[in-house]
């Protein structure tokens, strides 16, 4: 098979200020679909105030995940940016937590640990629209 590459977009609606959505089989479907075996899968998200980690999707992790990232990216803090739009604190954490991740893909699977899952983190909701660029390459 010839080397190849496809995006394709997952949407999605949030409904809380910060939320962690787990997208993994939406993503994984994606992989199966494009018919590579080896190769990467990019996951990405085209926002400032959203990001895409892997980590395990435990509900007590992800209530501890949403509390921390409130409290080191306070929302009542004083940020110059607050100045023209309210949501510094969601464009600070995203910067720290990163837009995108890249996967490797073995046996047309993605190659995670047992217990990573991709996960959405929405940091300004809640939103009616929030895109996933995921981008599979290989062969």
């Amino acid at each position: 098979m010839p080397a190849t590459s496809k995006t394709q977009l997952i949407e999605l609606k949030t409904s809380e200020k910060v939320e962690i959505v787990d997208i993994t089989e939406k993503v994984e479907s994606l992989v199966k679909s494009s018919g590579v075996r080896e190769g990467i899968c990019v996951v990405s998200v085209p926002h400032a105030t959203a990001s895409v980690i892997l980590n395990e999707n435990e509900p007590g992790l992800l209530e501890d995940i949403v509390r921390e990232i409130n409290r080191l990216f306070p929302q009542e803090g004083t940020y110059m940016h607050n100045r023209i739009d309210d949501n510094a604190s969601a464009h600070i954490a995203a910067s720290f937590l990163g837009n995108s991740r890249i996967i490797p893909i073995s046996g047309g699977r993605l190659i995670r640990g047992t217990w990573q899952s991709v996960l959405f983190v929405e940091l300004d909701g809640p939103r009616e629209r929030r895109t996933v660029a995921v981008t599979v390459m290989g062969e």
